[in-house]
């Protein structure tokens, strides 16, 4: 009789344990790192629309962003440059998005430009003079520039994860995401010298604000030479090295995870704010931040934000509104 109703009990807890892990996964609360991490990285293909990209949402709150052809080592043709656009535009808008990952399919990150479908684009110009040829490709050029500029531009944090190659473009991508993730694998090369002109889309302007160093970051642009993961840590590009993609890609959901959990008002303004700091002198930076707060101050966020801390609870355990 004792040991029937031990059995039955202990049936009763596994079924209610159960209901409540398909609650928590039903409502997104509840999701392993590395189990979630390897449906990030096993995408069967790029998400319609896109072509060149596999979007998808781990969580409810946080987008994944898959640069998606592995079959050319995810090298960026003429679809990604608009494609990219188009996404981060949409994101930034998406109240449900809190934080953005961004990674590569296959074997390798990226191995930048794809040379034979840019070809036409940049190597037959049109025009009828010299003016006119260079008026064109500068609207060209521009438009490019804007593929990762929008990036920077999304108020939601973006989370890269480079592993393997991150060559000539993909060097300009990820200076233009907040926090950069790398496998112990991975080496970064500023290439273009080697193909004979000057990056135009980022890496000149924003390595050295993140690296800190004029010198290495001159070295690296005047000799394509590669820079691996240890001295990609050292030297600032990186935040954290992983043993592998799958470690990774964990990493760089539990971060997201961390930014999704807290004040959108807060994390966007940071992130807004940060940017504004690095372009501009101090005293513009507190002059902006001051006026930024004066209203943003007024949010609900801060009373709630302020209750979890007074109650020594983490953000994540309160709710806030969509943004």
């Amino acid at each position: 009789q004792s040991g029937n109703e031990n059995l039955s009990l202990l049936l009763l807890l596994g079924h209610s344990l159960m209901l409540l892990c398909f609650f928590f996964l039903d409502k997104g609360l509840w999701l392993p790192s590395q189990t979630v991490a390897r449906a990030m990285s096993s995408s069967g293909g790029a998400t319609p629309p896109y072509t060149t990209l596999a979007i998808s949402r781990p969580t409810e709150s946080i987008t994944h962003v898959e640069l998606h052809r592995p079959e050319k080592r995810n090298a960026m043709n003429s679809a990604f440059w608009s494609e990219m656009v188009t996404c981060f535009n949409e994101l930034s808008e998406d109240p449900e998005c809190r934080a953005v990952v961004v990674s590569g399919a296959g074997k390798l990150f990226t191995a930048g430009i794809d040379l034979m479908d840019m070809m036409n684009n940049v190597l037959q110009p049109e025009g009828d003079d010299t003016a006119r040829i260079s008026w064109g490709l500068k609207k060209k050029i521009r438009k490019f520039q804007e593929t990762f500029s929008v990036i920077e531009k999304c108020p939601k944090p973006v989370v890269v994860a480079i592993h393997g190659a991150c060559v000539g473009a993909g060097v300009d991508m990820i200076t233009a995401c907040d926090i950069r993730l790398c496998t112990q694998d991975a080496w970064f090369q500023v290439k273009e010298v080697d193909i004979g002109l000057a990056a135009d889309v980022g890496t000149l302007q924003r390595l050295p604000k993140v690296i800190g160093s004029q010198s290495l970051v001159n070295e690296l642009a005047l000799t394509a030479r590669k820079m691996y993961a240890d001295e990609a840590k050292s030297s600032g590009l990186v935040s954290r090295v992983f043993a592998d993609k799958e470690a990774m890609m964990a990493g760089a959901l539990e971060i997201a995870g961390e930014i999704a959990g807290r004040s959108p008002v807060a994390v966007q303004g940071t992130k807004i704010n940060l940017i504004y700091a690095r372009n501009h002198s101090v005293a513009d930076g507190l002059d902006y931040i001051a006026t930024w707060n004066m209203s943003m101050l007024q949010t609900e966020d801060l009373m709630k934000s302020a209750q979890a801390a007074l109650e020594k609870k983490s953000p994540k355990t309160k709710t806030y509104s969509k943004l």
